[in-house]
């Protein structure tokens, strides 16, 4: 017999968890507990007592170092014992038929090695009333532990049980797992006690009557002498608050089909007086042999004030265990082998039939309720999923999506769209297997006939899905998009703070809102010119304070003459200092001969004293577009106006904004260039009309969006 402590190394890998050894020391002191009152059935109560001794090391000092002893009073080392122990694989415990004591590989004692470089073991056990003591030491430079490095000989009656001690930390492990100059706080007797609570909380409660009035002691010991003392004891132990159990169907990994059958689930809860416990965290874990394994506690309390600190004054355990868990959990015990995030078709997975997917969707509903905020209401999570993701009750009820207790409005959105998106999608394939059996049969049938419009009507209901889900997701960004352009022209945002001896930027974060400065459409697909009218998003081009020169049409055209950014300057050169050396803020230009000019002034600048920018422009584009571009719109839009020098202006019947109307002619010969239509708008005049199309779609979506309660995304 041998264990091969090389081959163990590179077979199974560093476990990520730093408890990791100490869990092991424990476990395995408890199956050598359970075996020994297994046969005797009065043996004493358990007990265990681990020390950690946390020290200087190297020639000056300056590195940390630290040594753990186990001691307990199970059965010992005896021959079946030492015989599993130098086995890899062994499956000894498999055979026992022992409560309490589950399948393992023994994969475990090999983080052992990962962590130290010497190991030394002592173990007094009894065979026919006989006692034996066993002794065996391991160094790092050794390839393997066999049974002639094992003493073994007759001793006095002694205290049955065994020592491992644990000595000369690797350095990988402070630098990868731990950190070398706060082990004495990571690993003192109080951490660690709270810490195996967590990790043996529900093995321990299960095994109360065959344990007995057990206790597990740590002790912290500096400089020989112990400062600090723990206990973990059974009164220390806490009710389950409550126990669910839900099953989980099996499906075909490749077609999807339900296989039948299912696998149980058990949900354990346990809600702990954080005064009595104090607990660094809260724990919700899928396990493995009563142990946590993977923790999932980010699932269901997102923030990490939630996670750390406790809920209305107590700490929540949650524990998920099933066999299919134990079956899966990987030798590090950090994690579980082959159960995919969802079913795919795929034969990496083939064999596996259950998913995390389907395993959250049946402990989801339960663990929310077990630990959802105290505050939680459902008419906000409904008024949150309106408002910030465009997710309507309408969409709630077409999907049965339900809202359960904790839920947050992100998951409700998230299974929302979700589900739209697997309705879509099995939607598409119906629609191809349709195109393929219209292909094959004969068009004079009735058959035939009846296989088009069902086509027609999956197209239909398909597209009805699509456009619920992304038209939803839509307005809710341009409704967002509003309340920062309003709250832009009242010069309320952060950013538009008053900077002593600096010039306020409000035209400019205007501007940008609308359509990013110094770009074009060729640039920028992702703008919000939709503020001003929806058709504008379906001109050819539109460019945002460029040189015109270097405007072009999207088949490489020039859009203007060469000479046309001189001009423009010369024109520029004739204005006042506030609107000195400066181009049309945005230009939006159609084949068919149309251009839209929008100027945006700064709060407080009186909109009336530019009215003649528009007209300037529109002579100007229309002479170097060599005669492309007849129809001109002008927008001036701002805060302030005179309406006394608005001659020629017309009020609109709602709103403070007017309008003008006139044919463009050369101020010189007559000739008519063009035709001109402008307005005159304020910022609140854009965001209502912007509010009033947003309507439109709202209703058609059944889409209650409260735009003024809004939460900003962007």
């Amino acid at each position: 017999m041998a264990l091969d402590i090389r081959g163990g190394l590179k077979n199974t890998k560093l476990s990520k968890n730093p408890y990791v050894v100490f869990e092991e020391l424990i476990s395995n002191s408890i199956d050598s507990y359970l075996i020994r009152k297994y046969y005797d059935q009065y043996a004493p109560d358990m007990r265990i007592d681990i020390e950690v001794d946390v020290s200087n090391a190297g020639m000056f000092k300056d590195t940390a170092s630290m040594e753990v002893i186990c001691k307990d009073n199970g059965c010992g080392l005896g021959d079946e014992q030492l015989k599993a122990f130098l086995t890899m694989d062994t499956s000894y415990k498999d055979d026992l038929s022992i409560p309490g004591i589950g399948k393992c590989k023994g994969a475990g004692r090999i983080q052992y090695f990962h962590y130290f470089s010497v190991i030394d073991i002592a173990s007094v056990y009894t065979i026919n009333n006989e006692c034996f003591k066993r002794e065996l030491s391991y160094v790092d430079s050794k390839k393997e532990i066999t049974e002639s490095d094992v003493i073994t000989a007759p001793c006095d009656d002694g205290m049955i049980g065994t020592s491992i001690r644990l000595s000369h930390l690797k350095d990988q492990i402070c630098t990868k797992i731990t950190n070398s100059e706060c082990l004495s706080e990571s690993y003192s007797a109080n951490v660690l006690s709270k810490s195996m609570l967590l990790s043996f909380l529900q093995r321990l409660i299960g095994l109360e009557e065959q344990l007995g009035d057990f206790e597990i002691e740590f002790k912290t010991i500096k400089d020989s002498e112990i400062v600090e003392v723990a206990r973990l004891k059974r009164d220390d132990l806490p009710g389950v608050t409550s126990v669910d159990t839900v099953s989980v169907q099996e499906y075909d990994a490749e077609s999807g089909t339900y296989l039948g059958t299912s696998e149980l689930f058990k949900v354990s809860h346990y809600k702990l007086d954080s005064r009595k416990y104090g607990l660094p965290k809260n724990s919700i874990a899928l396990c493995a042999k009563s142990s946590p394994v993977k923790d999932i506690t980010s699932r269901y309390l997102r923030s990490r004030s939630e996670q750390n600190n406790a809920v209305n004054g107590f700490h929540h355990i949650v524990m998920i265990e099933s066999e299919y868990l134990d079956l899966h959990v990987n030798e590090q015990r950090d994690d579980f082998d082959n159960i995919p995030e969802e079913f795919v078709h795929s034969k990496l997975f083939a064999n596996e039939d259950i998913s995390y997917s389907s395993i959250y969707e049946k402990i989801d509903p339960i663990i929310r309720q077990m630990v959802g905020p105290v505050n939680w209401k459902k008419e906000d999570v409904i008024k949150t999923i309106i408002n910030n993701f465009g997710i309507s009750e309408k969409m709630l009820q077409e999907t049965s999506t339900r809202i359960v207790y904790g839920d947050t409005p992100q998951d409700v959105a998230e299974r929302v769209l979700k589900k739209y998106q697997e309705k879509v999608l099995d939607e598409t394939a119906e629609i191809m297997n349709l195109k393929e059996e219209i292909a094959k049969s004969e068009p004079d049938t009735d058959d035939f006939r009846e296989k088009i419009n069902n086509l027609s009507w999956k197209y239909t209901a398909s597209l009805k899905n699509i456009d619920m889900a992304n038209l939803s997701q839509v307005i809710v960004r341009r409704a967002a998009i509003i309340e920062v352009l309003s709250l832009a022209c009242g010069q309320g945002l952060n950013i538009q703070a008053q900077i002593e001896g600096s010039r306020r930027k409000d035209e400019r974060i205007i501007h940008s809102i609308f359509f990013p400065m110094r770009k074009d459409s060729n640039d920028v697909t992702d703008h919000d010119i939709w503020l001003l009218s929806e058709e504008y998003h379906y001109y050819d081009y539109i460019a945002s304070d460029m040189p015109l020169s270097k405007l072009k049409w999207d088949d490489g055209s020039d859009i203007f003459s060469s000479e046309i950014d001189v001009e423009m300057q010369a024109l520029l050169n004739k204005r006042s200092n506030d609107n000195g050396a400066k181009r049309p803020d945005i230009a939006i230009f159609n084949k068919e001969g149309s251009v839209i000019i929008v100027e945006f002034k700064a709060p407080g600048v009186n909109m009336d004293e530019h009215v003649g920018d528009l007209i300037e422009y529109s002579h100007l584009l229309a002479a170097k577009s060599n005669g492309r571009l007849k129809k001109f719109y002008g927008y001036l839009i701002g805060d302030r106006v005179n309406p006394l020098r608005l001659n020629g202006w017309t009020k609109f019947p709602l709103g403070n904004g007017w309008f003008q109307s006139n044919p463009l002619q050369d101020p010189t010969t007559g000739v008519k260039l063009g035709e001109t239509y402008f307005e005159i708008l304020h910022f609140e005049d854009v965001i209502e009309r912007a509010k009033k199309r947003i309507g439109v779609y709202q209703n058609k979506l059944n889409l209650k969006l409260d735009i003024d309660e809004l939460n900003l995304m962007l």
